[in-house]
């Protein structure tokens, strides 16, 4: 189990209170537990500690179902950071984790990492086939000696802020939805690969985007983007699909970067999204998409001039 190994052993005078889980995207919900586990752990004079998952346990529950990431675990892990814990653990999720015993894995928990207190997400379950719900731990807190706070789920509009929900809105470009529920704007990191140079050639040239596969991608569209390069920012159009137009193919991230002319070949990048311009449409000849990319540009450029660089509506 490598859990066993990555999990350090804290000093013994430590006492900590805890939550786990996968907190992909560290969206509104998981902001909301997490400040709960802050003031927990603030009332009763512990540490303030998060274990993550390094891989969704869907990948060993079910393989064949394959759950694409919000956002990557360093980004995960340093927005967890950011928010104020005193620290973060990463831990594989593997076949010998899936099988522990709920009551072996809170061992775990107290033993490694001198765990008092365990605040708890709504739905959450730990240990073989989920035998670890609320009732559970609240028998197993009384008997072991640590504190159990379920934390009710947060809500906007009557719907659950979650990870699933937000995926869904990305997988539909819905950008509104995705920033409003994560907090932020949702980015694409990668590293800059060379393309066909057909964007040049129509006088928008373009940055090529590659991203890692589980990387979860919104839909086939353009888009009001920034372009973070360094501590730079740079306002630009970004367009997801196949160019339909030169005959589809595999799908592209391109994006056109106003006013920049530097080479970003194999250097790593951030694409944050700012709105939905429209659909990857089809047209008749390449003039017809010149005067269309035209008009994205100048529409991108009136949205990002209409919302400064760190607003979030």
């Amino acid at each position: 189990m490598k859990a066993q190994k990555e999990l350090p052993k804290l000093d013994s005078s430590l006492r900590t209170v805890i939550t786990l889980g996968v907190f992909d995207g560290v969206h509104l919900g998981h902001v909301h537990l997490l400040n709960t586990l802050m003031a927990e752990a603030k009332e009763l004079g512990c540490l303030a500690g998060v274990v993550t998952f390094k891989n969704h346990p869907i990948s060993v529950l079910n393989p064949k179902k394959l759950v694409s990431s919000i956002c990557s675990l360093e980004e995960r892990v340093d927005l967890i950071k950011g928010l104020g814990v005193n620290f973060v653990f990463p831990i594989t999720f593997d076949a010998q984790l899936a099988k522990l015993k709920a009551k072996e894995f809170i061992m775990l928990l107290k033993e490694k990492l001198g765990m008092v207190g365990l605040v708890i997400g709504p739905d959450f379950a730990l240990g073989h086939k989920r035998e670890g719900n609320l009732p559970t731990l609240l028998s197993l807190g009384s008997k072991l000696g640590f504190m159990v706070k379920p934390v009710d789920p947060l809500q906007t509009d009557g719907r659950k802020v979650g990870s699933a929900t937000i995926r869904q809105a990305i997988e539909d470009g819905n950008i509104d939805e995705v920033t409003s529920l994560l907090g932020r704007r949702f980015k694409l990191t990668g590293s800059v690969v060379k393309g066909d140079s057909r964007g040049t050639g129509l006088g928008y040239p373009t940055t090529n985007l590659k991203v890692s596969s589980g990387q979860l991608v919104p839909s086939n569209g353009i888009y009001a983007t920034w372009v973070l390069v360094g501590d730079s920012r740079y306002q630009s159009a970004t367009s997801i699909g196949i160019r339909p137009t030169f005959g589809g193919g595999d799908r592209t991230i391109e994006t056109f970067i106003f006013d920049f002319n530097d080479n970003l070949y194999n250097k790593e990048i951030q694409i944050e999204f700012v709105k939905r311009l429209r659909d990857e449409l089809f047209f008749e000849n390449s003039q017809l998409l010149v005067d269309q990319i035209g008009r994205d540009v100048r529409q991108a450029k009136e949205v990002l001039t209409r919302y400064d660089d760190d607003d979030v509506e």
